[in-house]
């Protein structure tokens, strides 16, 4: 995709999916660098944060000095997709934490309320092809331990919806999406995410 060549976009690298962001996004023509510190967001014009352990990932953000960083990229324009645990950590409000596992780390930089694990466990995972705004035939989309967005700001667009809940959100160029794209051969998804970046 000759469109997308001069753009530069990151993917959090600590843990989960990452690997499957980054083949998809240079499939697309884009230059993609792993994040896993402050420095390697220079220059970038979008970060995916990937499916995997929300929990895993937010500590890791923490220790790694990632959250401010992450933060001050989004509001100097970066555009940002959370997809799974990455829409969990781009969340203000997260529900479901296990007492167990204490205060969960989060970006907080959608003024959304995302309740973790709400599809079920890993083995009540599932895929459906899924009706998304913007796009002329359904999508299929994974569904891993995936979480629900429960409420969404008045700015944010609801894109698509599973069963009534909502699945996928923009909020200018912030974008959470419940599901898994990069499980898929379809790239439609994060072809709308390139489209976020400048």
């Amino acid at each position: 995709m000759a469109g997308n060549l001069d753009k530069r976009v990151g993917v959090l690298a600590l843990q989960g999916a990452f690997r499957e962001h980054a083949a998809m996004l240079e499939r697309l023509g884009a230059r993609v660098t792993e994040v896993r510190l402050p420095a390697d967001l220079a220059g970038l014009g979008g970060l995916v944060i990937p499916g995997g352990e929300s929990t895993t990932i937010g500590k890791l953000l923490v220790d790694f000095d990632l959250i401010e960083p992450i933060r001050a990229f989004a509001a100097s324009g970066g555009a940002v997709w959370g997809t799974c645990a990455g829409a969990i950590l781009l969340a203000q409000d997260i529900q479901g934490v296990p007492p167990q596992f204490g205060f969960q780390p989060s970006l907080a930089l959608m003024a959304t309320r995302v309740r973790r694990n709400a599809f079920g466990r890993q083995v009540d995972s599932f895929e459906v092809p899924l009706n998304v705004a913007g796009l002329n035939a359904p999508f299929p989309a994974v569904f891993i331990r995936a979480p629900v967005i429960e409420a969404v700001p008045d700015e944010a667009e609801v894109l698509a919806r599973h069963d009534g809940q909502v699945v996928l959100v923009r909020q200018g160029r912030l974008l959470a999406s419940s599901f898994h794209p990069e499980l898929t051969r379809d790239a439609r998804l994060h072809e709308l995410f390139l489209n976020l970046v400048a």
